[in-house]
């Protein structure tokens, strides 16, 4: 068979794609990638083919402040997200779009396998179904569906316990309707209008959710909020990861099991300003004896930390998370979606700041699983910090939570899931594809008839 991939250029998109394109590979499968340029010797060394995006599209969002500079001066909420989803999105699908036709002309694929957030197959998934490949999408980020209690995405708003919390949710709602959700379903529309296909009527990030042939969310249904979703969606676990791809630390013998191992990262986008989460922890915890901080920079140098390194920190630009995780004792994160499930498949609990792009969400739904604290900003204090992961690393509860969601991972079975799911849909397909033409050769037949 063989496999398409398309990819959001940003480094927590393609690493899950890439982990899944690696199952896909060893099972025998051709693969070929679609994603930015910046990412071409990545692609090219897992074995796969690579297609580089056209440009519109083609740019690097490991720097998101430098795609949209103007994000730079407005705070987080609902102003920026409109803004992020209509630059970013929005206003990539022509460019995409267009990648994935010039991409399938030299790559005749059996099946497309992209990400929640590569919405250039929307006009595939709006056109004629005969006029394309199956596709299935894959949920990077938290379930972008519509909640049972009116509380809009994005917001990090917890399920409503009462009628006032509801009453209050649909206030909420209806501004960040008017706000965010309609005047980007408007400028989608607009960008949709010249393919010709049926304008969309659901917000942006729920439409590929239902018109996808199957949905593969990267996570467990325990951690995310109970509601129905369509028939397309099916919780995968995460990825496994990538092995080998960075060497062991030259301090890697520390992590004996005297101390307790805490790993700080801000992940690869929301990385631009140490000062938001690494630094607080590192003066939070630089005086703890039982504690050894493990701090990594998501690609950026080192020495991109401002201030003194405490002597019980270990830094590094990146580093084996193979190796690492089953080391690891508590996760101090902005809440990159990746890293929090993966922390969660090892049953390691967290303590989570952070508010821009899916992360309030992704952090609300720590809390309300019970596998770690949510200290619900984006600028934590050095005491917060210190109080919240000597909280988690003393009662056990936090631990034990996250064992029983590490239960949960291990019982779905991610490797054959991925393959059940993308197999089937692919075979089904065929199937219609064969009846499709034992219909038109019925046609012909009696054409000729009654000719």
């Amino acid at each position: 068979m063989k496999v398409l991939f398309a990819s959001t250029p940003a480094t927590g998109h393609l690493n899950p794609m890439l982990a899944i394109a690696n199952i896909l590979i060893a099972d025998g499968h051709e693969i070929a990638f679609l994603t930015g340029t910046v990412f071409r010797a990545r692609v090219e060394a897992s074995g796969a083919r690579f297609f580089g995006l056209p440009k519109g599209a083609d740019f690097d969002l490991r720097d998101i402040l430098s795609v949209v500079p103007e994000l730079k001066t407005i705070a987080p909420g609902p102003e920026w997200l409109r803004l992020a989803c209509e630059r970013i999105f929005v206003d990539a699908i022509p460019a995409q779009n267009q990648g994935l036709y010039e991409s399938l002309e030299h790559f005749q694929a059996d099946i497309i396998v992209g990400d929640d957030m590569f919405f250039g197959v929307l006009p595939m998934l709006l056109g004629s179904r005969e006029a394309r490949p199956p596709i299935v999408l894959c949920g990077t980020s938290f379930l972008h569906w519509a909640r049972d209690d009116g509380a809009p995405n994005f917001l990090g708003l917890p399920p409503a316990t009462t009628e006032e919390q509801r009453r209050q949710y649909a206030v909420i709602g209806d501004e960040y309707d008017a706000n965010v959700d309609l005047p980007v379903l408007r400028s989608l529309n607009r960008v949709l209008k010249p393919f010709g296909v049926r304008p969309v009527t659901r917000p942006l990030f729920h439409s590929v959710i239902e018109l996808a042939d199957a949905y593969m969310q990267l996570s467990v249904p325990s951690f995310e909020f109970p509601r129905r979703f369509p028939s397309t969606v099916h919780f995968v676990g995460t990825p496994p990861i990538i092995r080998d791809q960075v060497p062991l630390p030259p301090w890697a013998d520390e992590l004996d099991g005297s101390r307790k191992v805490v790993l700080v990262t801000q992940g690869t986008v929301a990385n631009h300003n140490f000062g938001l989460l690494i630094v607080p922890t590192l003066k939070a915890l630089a005086n703890e004896p039982d504690v050894l901080m493990v701090v990594t920079a998501g690609g950026r140098p080192v020495d991109a930390i401002p201030g003194p390194i405490p002597s019980n920190a270990r830094i590094a630009s990146y580093l084996p998370f193979e190796w690492l995780l089953p080391r690891v004792d508590v996760l101090v994160t902005n809440g990159g979606y990746g890293s929090v499930n993966q922390a969660m498949s090892f049953g390691i609990p967290l303590v989570t700041a952070g508010m821009t792009e899916d992360k309030a969400d992704v952090n609300a739904r720590v809390a309300w699983s019970g596998v770690g604290i949510n200290l619900a900003t984006n600028e934590p204090t050095s005491e917060a910090l210190r109080e919240a992961v000597r909280t988690v690393l003393d009662r056990p509860a936090y631990r034990m939570r996250a064992s029983r969601m590490a239960d949960e991972f291990t019982s779905i079975g991610t490797r054959s899931a991925v393959l059940r799911i993308i197999k089937r849909i692919a075979a089904d397909d065929d199937d219609e594809t064969r009846q499709a033409g034992a219909i038109e050769t019925g046609r012909r037949s009696a054409h000729r008839q009654v000719s």
